[in-house]
């Protein structure tokens, strides 16, 4: 599917979390949400921009938004992602990649010997209404929370 673009509504979809708990976006309506999508729980890159929003939360909190991980892992590797680095928001399990693919982030991603299906780093962040107000494609790892921050406080 297409990435849904600025000023559309933003597909639904009920996930686990790592506590085993169901988060339906939709019961979330009348806050901001930031989805980011990460390739894989406990990897280099993925650790550097979870931690940020980790360091990052309380700031998104009086902002009145919730911040949520998604990546294509189960709920135990997301669990453990979360203990190892004491994440202190949701991380979601997308086993089947069925919110990747709706938010059109599940893609062909190419190395330097494979071709394979993956998750493409690239946060969403969701209006009070439902709707897409800023999408991040092939994110930087390093210093994005504070970018989405400064995004949702201008």
């Amino acid at each position: 599917m297409a990435m849904p673009q600025v000023g559309q509504p933003a597909p639904d979809f009920q996930l686990q979390t790592d506590a085993g708990e169901t988060v339906r976006l939709s019961d979330l309506r009348g806050r901001h949400v930031v989805l980011f999508f990460y390739p894989e729980a406990d990897t280099p890159s993925c650790t550097v921009e979870a931690c940020g929003f980790r360091e990052d939360l309380s700031d998104f909190q009086s902002v009145g938004t919730a911040v949520f991980g998604i990546s294509p892992d189960g709920v135990e590797k997301q669990a453990a992602f979360s203990r190892k680095f004491e994440l202190t928001y949701p991380l979601l399990a997308d086993a089947e990649h069925r919110v990747a693919e709706a938010y059109g982030v599940w893609q062909l991603k190419k190395g330097p010997d494979s071709e394979y299906m993956g998750v493409l780093r690239t946060t969403f962040v969701i209006d009070p209404q439902g709707l897409v107000s800023h999408v991040y494609e092939r994110v930087q790892a390093e210093g994005h929370s504070r970018q989405v921050l400064q995004a949702l406080r201008s």
